[in-house]
C-alpha cells in the first residue's frame, strides 16, 4: 500500500513510479533544484551515461530529462527519466545545459513579466 504524501513545495513532481518501486539506482537525492539570481538551477546526477545519451526537452513549462544507455556486452539497458515543472515563466531561448563528470547542470533564466500574462483580449460593449 502506498503511503499518503502531502505536497511539500512547488518542486513536487509526478513521483508515483519511485513510490511504487523504491528510489531506483540513483537513490532519492539524484537532483538539486534551487532559485538563485533570477534563474532556476537544476543539477542532476546521471553517472554512467554519455552526453549523447541524454535527452533534454522543454514543453509547456515542463523540463523533461531522459537518458538511455545500452550495454551490449552485458546485455543490459539503463534508463533515467524525470520531469520538472516550474512555477514561473522561463526564458526558453536562454536555457543552457552542461554535462561534466556525471552531473547534468541546467540553468533556466526566469522571464521578467511586467504586466498581465498572456495575450490581451479586447472586450466589446
Amino acid at each position: 500500500m502506498l503511503e499518503p504524501t502531502t505536497p511539500s513545495s512547488w518542486r513536487q513532481s509526478l513521483d508515483l513510479p519511485s513510490r511504487l518501486f523504491g528510489q531506483g539506482d540513483f537513490g532519492g537525492n539524484d537532483y538539486e533544484l534551487y532559485e538563485e539570481d533570477g534563474e532556476f538551477v537544476l543539477s542532476v546526477d546521471v553517472p554512467g551515461f554519455e552526453r549523447e545519451e541524454i535527452d533534454l526537452t522543454w514543453n509547456d513549462g515542463v523540463l523533461n530529462v531522459a537518458a538511455e544507455h545500452v550495454d551490449d556486452d552485458r546485455n543490459r539497458k539503463r534508463t533515467y527519466h524525470r520531469r520538472f515543472r516550474f512555477p514561473k515563466d522561463v526564458d526558453v531561448d536562454a536555457i543552457a545545459a552542461s554535462y561534466t563528470n556525471g552531473v547534468l547542470e541546467v540553468t533556466l533564466p526566469i522571464r521578467d513579466t511586467v504586466g498581465p500574462r498572456g495575450e490581451p483580449i479586447p472586450i466589446e460593449g
